[in-house]
């Protein structure tokens, strides 16, 4: 059974559940998930989870996220990108030198209010639902960090290309609709595109097209990458024996060793887990294995 890790570059137009979906057909497997929703206009790095590969999505969502971006000044949109109704058109009388220098002001543990036009829920209900009943409701600030934020290009009067390193939960088109407000001419996003998510690369993505070149071909399992490599940071620890029964039966078990997180492998190779050492005993953080009635599959 198919079962690792696909670096999609995500097609505008698409959205991220998309993806999945057409994966679930590509592989014949059910379990997919992602990490990181991008919306639908914008492309780039989408990690793929295929089979019992799934568990690892929890982990590779709390990482951090690269994105360039087009910053459009002089429009205000309801949705703050350019796929939403214009709410104003202001004229730009500032210039690459007044936008750096705005910067900084946006960089670091700042606050965000969310959107309306987003899958956050208040009270149970989706914003972009009630959005498009016309409806407004407050939403509380929630913090993110902005790691790196810097202008790349100007590419016109009012476009900016710019890069983004940022936390979880960051909504790129309130970033630009917030620089714009504080430049006082309003600001949209006209473009984004993910680089990366994830730990994964832009270098290490394949585009839709050459998926399912490669299941016509029928190779599109080795395109799957091995779910252990992306816990690559922490050191291998080999078991055998009783403490490898034990693992497989989900019990904590004796290890000799430093204390620590650890990638857990059988005598003969197999990813078991990732676990967790203390005062001599092993636990299970996340289990990777395959059932035994899976197992050769």
């Amino acid at each position: 059974m198919p079962n690792g890790i696909i670096i999609i570059d995500k097609p505008q137009e698409w959205t991220s559940m998309d993806v999945c979906a057409k994966l679930r057909r590509i592989f014949g497997e059910r379990r997919v998930g992602h990490a990181g929703t991008l919306d639908p206009m914008a492309t780039g790095v989408l990690p793929v989870f295929v089979g019992r590969a799934t568990r690892a999505v929890e982990f590779a969502e709390r990482g951090s996220k690269v994105y360039e971006t087009v910053l459009r000044l002089g429009q205000v949109t309801d949705t703050q990108d350019v796929t939403g109704t214009v709410l104003e058109t202001r004229p730009v009388t500032v210039g690459r030198r007044e936008l750096e220098e705005v910067l900084p002001r946006f960089t670091g543990d700042i606050e965000q209010i969310p959107p309306m036009y987003s899958a956050l829920k208040i009270n149970g209900q989706k914003l972009c639902n009630l959005a498009r009943k016309g409806k407004s409701v407050e939403r509380p600030a929630r913090p993110i960090t902005i790691f790196e934020l810097a202008v790349l290009e100007q590419i016109s009067d009012t476009d900016y290309r710019m890069r983004v390193r940022c936390s979880k939960g960051t909504y790129i088109r309130t970033l630009c609709h917030d620089i714009g407000m504080a430049l006082g001419c309003g600001g949209t996003m006209a473009e984004l595109r993910r680089t990366e998510a994830a730990g994964f690369a832009l270098t290490q993505a394949v585009t839709m097209e050459e998926l399912l070149q490669a299941k016509e071909q029928g190779r599109e399992q080795a395109l799957l990458l091995d779910v252990a490599a992306y816990f690559s940071d922490y050191p291998e620890c080999r078991i055998s024996g009783e403490a490898e029964r034990r693992c497989r039966n989900g019990n904590s078990f004796l290890s000799a060793g430093a204390d620590g997180t650890f990638r857990v492998y059988s005598a003969d190779g197999e990813f078991l887990m990732l676990g967790e050492r203390k005062g001599g005993t092993m636990t299970t953080v996340k289990s990777f294995f395959a059932p035994p009635e899976q197992k050769g599959n």
